[in-house]
């Protein structure tokens, strides 16, 4: 049995104990307090936690808090102006409500779960010198913490770390008794030029519903005013002057609130660093650094639970598809690549794109959100999911483009979004299409849109977006294979549906028909040969004649209203 030890027992470390637990695996999960003494603390963050990462948790069976947790339904944005007042404000909903449970509820809670299944729990601040000798006893360390000496193990990648210093001055404050607000629940987000940024949030803590207040000043401005405040009252009595400076209508809201308890108040900097994934210790032997422990972000995004839960989710299915084979410092990289990839590098890109003045093209889109539903609802997915912001939030030419589809779609019929939440009804299985570009390149993306179209002569069909990045090279590739998923490749789903400069960096390939990249393990594949291309509205129809196939057969990969599944046998038949 392998052993494995998680050093740190918050979002991540804890989420990764139990994931391996349930699977089988050995596991120390080191942690430097109780549930209790984590109860009685202070709070450690905001942590809402949107859908796309809750989905995680709901995987593993974690998420126990679904029917006490106020539902977040949507982002609420204002710009404010020069006299306090908004110069634009607009709301969107989001696809699947979010939900923030007090990392002291849900931590304690999931220590005691891993417990009861048995998991050896250490009560320890753990030292390089405690890692060495996990290190030695185990097969793997997983670092999950950046507290104390480890938090200088892992060295800053500065090519990944454009800051070296805080961009912000931060304060979270919990609280309840504030007026209730007209409609649903929400994120509600104020941003102030050159000032700073405050949002709030209902969530749940350990003395039931709350609203989290996070203010967000910048370096030197106004709302960096926290150094002279020592006590949880003074902490509140500050809340509630920055508020009724610069936000009445919340002050309006809050003026009889009340702390939710003693350690409902935090304040602090962060330098957003991404560091190096890989240590060596002195020993020779290397420990795997995760969440906070190597990419630490600003919470001016919300994206830190949402990250820590992404992390262990992407290190969880590393472990389990590395099967029996030794833990070497090339896999440590490799998966910590995978996860950078896949998920971090957005995160991180969306959040330091916030802590630096706003561009032009940024306020056009901020704008327009007001003006076009379809605009707002895309920002505020980027809460949810920041892959969905690539490219038009990051280059002003891209959101031309995406502003321009936009208005034309705002004079279409039907309201997109929830037309694609009833296409979502229709379960189809997951494929990969890949192809060799003229200059040798390897191009692949998911696509669910694919289908059998005729028996003789064999055609199928799939339909890439008009404004997918990879378009032109599978127009100009004689052929194209299709690579229907097997369950247990939800990964690889996720790594070709993920903009990447190589998307199948650490995926083995054979050559297929005019050198077409194939990938291994999927339950059918498909070679053909271009024989059509039709304009469909947003897509391009690609119609290709199978001129080789190989079906081993399995469990495929379902995916149905916006979801992972695998399919199973009805109980009737």
């Amino acid at each position: 049995m392998r052993r494995i030890a998680v050093i740190g027992a918050g979002q991540a470390g804890a989420q990764l104990a139990l994931g391996l637990q349930a699977h089988g695996y050995d596991v120390t999960l080191v942690t430097d307090r109780s549930p209790e003494e984590i109860r009685r603390g202070p709070v450690m963050s905001s942590q809402c936690m949107f859908d796309t990462a809750l989905q995680n948790e709901r995987e593993l069976g974690l998420h126990h808090w679904a029917d006490q947790a106020p539902d977040i339904t949507g982002i609420a944005f204002s710009l404010i102006g020069a006299h306090g007042t908004p110069d634009l404000t607009w709301r969107a909903p989001l696809e699947g409500p979010a939900h923030s449970v007090d990392q002291r509820v849900k931590c304690a809670a999931w220590i005691e779960q891993f417990a009861d299944g048995h998991g050896e729990i250490v009560l320890h601040e753990a030292g390089v010198g405690d890692l060495e000798w996990y290190a030695r006893t185990h097969d793997l360390v997983v670092v999950s913490t950046g507290k104390g000496e480890l938090s200088r193990l892992f060295p800053r990648n500065s090519e990944l770390s454009p800051y070296d210093r805080p961009r912000r001055a931060l304060a979270l404050t919990y609280v309840t008794g504030a007026e209730p607000r007209e409609g649903e629940a929400g994120v509600y987000y104020r941003l102030v030029p050159g000032v700073g940024e405050f949002f709030s949030f209902p969530a749940l803590t350990t003395t039931g519903p709350c609203e989290i207040m996070v203010f967000e000043g910048v370096p030197g401005g106004p709302m960096d005013c926290w150094d002279d405040v020592h006590t949880p009252e003074a902490h509140l009595t500050r809340s509630l002057e920055i508020l009724h400076r610069f936000f009445p209508d919340e002050f309006a809201r809050h003026r009889n609130s009340r702390l939710t308890d003693s350690g409902g108040v935090l304040r602090g900097r962060v330098t957003p660093t991404v560091r190096q994934p890989v240590a060596r210790l002195s020993s020779g032997r290397h420990v795997l650094g995760m969440a906070d422990a190597v990419v630490l972000n600003d919470p001016i995004t919300g994206q830190g639970s949402n990250n820590a839960a992404q992390a262990a989710t992407h290190y969880l299915d590393s472990i389990l598809r590395h099967g029996a084979a030794e833990f070497t410092p090339q896999w440590m990289q490799r998966t910590f690549d995978n996860f950078w990839r896949g998920w971090a590098q957005w995160a991180v890109g969306w959040t330091n794109s916030l802590l630096t003045e706003l561009g032009p093209h940024h306020r056009e889109i901020l704008t327009a959100a007001a003006e076009i539903p379809s605009v707002a609802e895309a920002v505020a997915a980027g809460f949810d999911d920041p892959r969905t912001l690539y490219r038009w939030w990051f280059e002003a030419a891209e959101a031309e483009r995406f502003l321009a589809e936009k208005r034309a779609r705002h004079a279409a019929r039907f309201d997109g979004r929830e037309l694609r939440r009833a296409l979502g009804q229709y379960a189809t299985g997951v494929t990969v299409v890949t192809a060799r570009a003229p200059d040798g390149r390897h191009v692949g993306m998911t696509a669910n849109s694919f289908t059998s179209v005729s028996l003789d002569p064999p055609l199928v069909l799939w339909c890439p977006g008009r404004n997918s990045p990879s378009l032109p090279d599978f127009t100009d590739a004689s052929h194209f294979a299709v690579h229907v998923l097997a369950a247990d490749q939800h990964h690889l789903s996720r790594q070709f549906a993920t903009p990447s400069d190589d998307k199948f960096r650490g995926t083995a390939t054979t050559p297929g028909i005019a050198g077409t990249p194939l990938l291994e393990g999927a339950v059918a594949r498909f070679q053909c040969r271009t024989v059509q291309r039709l304009d469909a509205g947003d897509h391009i129809i690609f119609l290709g004649e199978v001129e080789q196939y190989d079906s081993d057969g399995g469990t495929p990969l379902v995916f149905h209203s916006g979801y992972y599944h695998v399919a199973t046998k009805h109980p009737d038949l």
